[in-house]
């Protein structure tokens, strides 16, 4: 019954503190505070007495304004070691705090003061434990409470925390040793060290605390002159700069920080400062790549309307106007002489794996026949053949099927969509040993009929492209590589007959395909054969002349030797 009695008075008394502390006023705004509280939990202090500090703690808490942007609290206990009950980092609300120090169960060891601090200076104030940075200069500030002498040096140590600028307050309670306390604490020692008979009275200490952390509003009352913020803090007050922004040598101005000047930057061509920032400009003629620091050549062939009637080459700051092979630029400098129509064999590899997916297919097919009206299509014109390829090769229709561009199309549109791999050097081999063979349609060599290769591809070949992309080559067919998206510029180089800015086209996605269509209108182009093994070339290009020069100074070459021997056979006769 007894013990009941005490127990009932040790709930009476307690529950006035931790009232009265949060009751003493409002809620303390103190601004950015980085606090910790270092406990003694020695075999000295005896657990009504460490009971009494618990509630003590829990009443100071309720009287902060606790925050990740305000106070930040942080708790570690010591006897003949030290432990963290909470970091500076670990909680953000009251309630969790209350909840820590409520679970928190005593060392009860010795008493090893000394070695509590330097924790507290290396790393309960650590910015990996959630202290703020020092440039922010929020203050630091380590309360101690102990009941007892230490037993290992602490002036030392102490000077050393003070000198880091962490601010101590030093609490002694009944035997508490007040030399010890004097040499921890910070100056002045009558504001900064505290002596209280029992614990049953520390909460003298708790509402002297909460005052002098609370004070006035040294912002609100004094003319601070901050140009940007002010900033409370016990007893005084300082100012900061906006993000961006840093404070000048009267300590109340801010300066823009130029962090182009820095030389970190990383700008290819110019730097330009933005506040608390900057971002990369290039030189007129370039754009910014997508790591908004290195810059390219603006491609003015799709930043403007060129009007180039085959292809537009950009040259740095200006561009130019191609035709195919076989075909003059005009005087306007952009369109090209009419090509005469022809016969070609021509096969298109479309790209069917399942990068490409359903819709984006249905936009090749469209593409595809985009090509086909502008060919003249017929046996004895152009001939279309398509094969498809993904993990294997599917002839969709040979070239010898369908003789009119309206059949062709027809046939295009009925085509299935394969999906899976990225076969492109099996549709490569597919193509030289059987797509352009005279069983699939193509016409005999003799003919010399140009035989043209397209592909299409969105993306890495999953196989060697490079032995067939060469044999094709070998076998005399003129190659044009078509990429989408994620298309290789290398493989698709590769793949294409020389010179690769005449005979490789790319279109960064599905939707903006048709700008291509330019590039390869005309492209294909043959020269009009017409007979076996004749080929009709124009009696003005340059190279004709100069065959037919050769052959008639061979043809008088000839008759003058045959007059010659005429004549001396004569004179043997005559003899």
């Amino acid at each position: 019954m007894r013990g009941l009695l005490c127990w009932l008075v040790l709930l009476f008394l307690l529950q006035p503190w931790e009232s009265q502390l949060q009751l003493a006023g409002p809620r303390c705004h103190t601004g950015p505070l980085d606090l910790v509280f270092v406990i003694d939990s020695s075999r000295s202090v005896r657990p009504f007495e460490f009971e009494t500090m618990r509630q003590f703690l829990v009443g100071l808490l309720r009287g902060l304004n606790v925050g990740p942007n305000a106070t930040r609290v942080g708790v570690i206990q010591y006897s003949s070691q030290v432990q963290s009950v909470f970091p500076l980092r670990a909680f953000s609300r009251r309630e969790d705090m209350e909840r820590a120090i409520r679970d928190l169960v005593p060392l009860a060891q010795g008493t090893m003061t000394g070695l509590a601090i330097q924790y507290a200076m290396n790393v309960a104030f650590s910015v990996a434990e959630g202290a703020r940075p020092p440039e922010e200069r929020v203050p630091r500030v380590a309360v101690i409470v102990t009941d007892g002498r230490p037993q290992d040096r602490v002036a030392e140590v102490a000077a050393q925390a003070r000198a880091r600028g962490i601010e101590i307050y030093a609490v002694g309670v009944q035997r508490a040793d007040v030399g010890s306390l004097r040499a921890m604490a910070s100056p002045p020692l009558d504001e900064h060290v505290f002596l209280v008979e029992s614990f049953d009275l520390i909460q003298e200490f708790g509402l002297q605390f909460q005052s002098r952390l609370c004070g006035k509003d040294q912002c609100a009352e004094r003319g601070h002159g901050c140009q940007h913020q002010c900033v409370n803090v016990p007893g005084t007050f300082h100012c900061t700069c906006n993000p961006g922004y840093k404070l000048a040598a009267d300590n109340k101005s801010c300066l823009a920080i130029d962090l182009c000047a820095e030389g970190t930057h990383g700008c290819e061509h110019h730097c330009v400062n933005s506040p608390g920032s900057y971002f990369c400009r290039c030189q007129v003629g370039f754009v910014l790549q997508q790591d908004q620091r290195s810059c390219r050549v603006r491609d003015l062939c799709n930043g403007v309307d060129h009007g180039c009637e085959f292809q537009c080459v950009s040259e740095g700051l200006s561009y130019r106007c191609l035709c195919p092979e076989g075909r003059q630029l005009q005087a306007d400098g952009k369109s090209c002489d009419r090509c005469r129509e022809g016969h070609v064999d021509l096969v298109l590899l479309v790209d069917g794996s399942k990068s490409v997916r359903p819709q984006n297919f249905e936009l090749v097919k469209r593409f595809v026949n985009q090509i086909v009206d502008f060919l003249d299509v017929s046996p004895e014109g152009t001939r279309v053949g398509l094969v498809q390829f993904s993990s294997r090769v599917r002839t969709e229709f040979p070239l010898g099927r369908y003789g009119t561009a309206a059949e062709v199309k027809q046939a295009v549109l009925a085509v299935e969509y394969m999906e899976r791999g990225t076969m492109t050097g099996l549709a490569l081999q597919h193509m030289v040993e059987h797509s352009f063979s005279e069983a699939q349609g193509a016409r005999p060599r003799a003919l010399n009929v140009p035989r043209v290769g397209l592909v299409f591809t969105d993306g890495r070949s999953q196989d060697d492209i490079s032995v067939w992309a060469a044999r094709a080559k070998e076998e005399g067919i003129v190659m044009y590589a078509v990429g989408v998206g994620k298309a290789v510029e290398a493989e698709l180089r590769e793949i294409a007959s020389e010179p690769a800015e005449l005979h490789v086209s790319y279109a960064p996605d599905f939707g903006t395909m048709t700008h291509l269509l330019q590039n390869l209108r005309g492209s294909i182009c043959p020269e009009e054969g017409i007979s076996a093994g004749t080929e009709l070339r124009s009696p003005c290009e340059c190279e004709s002349l100069v065959e037919f020069q050769g052959r008639t100074l061979g043809a008088l070459e000839s008759l003058t030797l045959n007059h010659i021997l005429w004549g001396w056979w004569r004179g043997l006769e005559g003899k």
